[in-house]
């Protein structure tokens, strides 16, 4: 069992930047592949980033590549997501989730745990 708590979100201008944290419980936390998805208003929960246990590899969407980074810190249990230049349509509630397979998968099905997730909301 995996319990995730993210935390970091807030209101922010665009082109500002901020880092959300998702802290997580377990001894076995660098045997999981982490990922970061957002669900905005009426829309459906997409895939932002994912990166494996030990943190050798990374995907991101296109929306995001370039601007957003995710990173983890197998030491404290902890996945990151730093974001920069943010964008109006960023706005959104940011979700982690694990996945025991380490897929990097873009697929919400395939993730065994979530947070309870995060708001970020982005303004003009």
């Amino acid at each position: 069992q995996v319990q995730l708590v993210e935390s970091g979100g807030g209101l922010v201008q665009a082109g500002d930047s901020l880092r959300l944290s998702c802290a997580a419980s377990g001894r076995t936390f660098s045997n999981y592949g982490m990922g970061w998805f957002r669900q905005g208003p009426g829309k459906e929960r997409e895939f932002v980033a994912a990166i494996t246990g030990t943190g050798s590899s990374t995907r991101y969407a296109d929306s995001v590549k370039g601007r957003f980074t995710i990173s983890r810190d197998n030491a404290k249990n902890t996945v990151y997501l730093q974001m920069n230049s943010l964008k109006l349509e960023d706005t959104a509630v940011y979700y982690c989730a694990a996945d025991r397979n380490n897929l990097l998968s873009r697929m919400t099905s395939v993730y065994d745990y979530w947070g309870q997730g995060t708001q970020v909301t982005v303004s003009s």
